[in-house]
């Protein structure tokens, strides 16, 4: 069950991704920023989520361990995607140079791990 649910959490989150890719060409945006909103989306919702069920994932009975590897598992993991951030940072490396690159890195992690830590606190708070 949690296999199935992880497929079809991972195929929402890929078309996530693509229509956040989409939408950032649309508003002529460059690619970091697609990558960005992506990531910090998907720790927030992981992040909300895993704190919300982290003193009692072993108890919830099947089928919501199963909903839970959907969006945790299987949709953040598509949506987020650590690949496009290196061919990001790269690119931005070679076509403006060491300091859009450092600048990109630092925004990832940063964003990532302050709304990583909020989502957690909050998603705590609530469970």
């Amino acid at each position: 069950m949690k296999l199935l649910a992880v497929f079809i959490g991972g195929g929402l989150g890929s078309l996530a991704r693509y229509g956040m890719g989409s939408f950032v060409s649309y508003m002529s945006w460059t690619n970091p920023w697609g990558t960005l909103i992506s990531n910090v989306l998907a720790t927030g919702i992981l992040l909300f989520i895993l704190g919300q069920t982290a003193n009692e994932i072993h108890t919830l009975s099947p089928r919501n361990q199963a909903i839970i590897a959907l969006v945790t598992v299987g949709f953040c993991g598509a949506f987020s995607t650590f690949s496009t951030f290196a061919a990001d940072t790269i690119q931005l490396y070679q076509t403006h140079g060491l300091l859009w690159a450092v600048c990109n890195v630092t925004a990832n992690f940063i964003c990532c791990i302050a709304i990583g830590i909020w989502m957690w606190q909050w998603g705590a708070a609530r469970g």
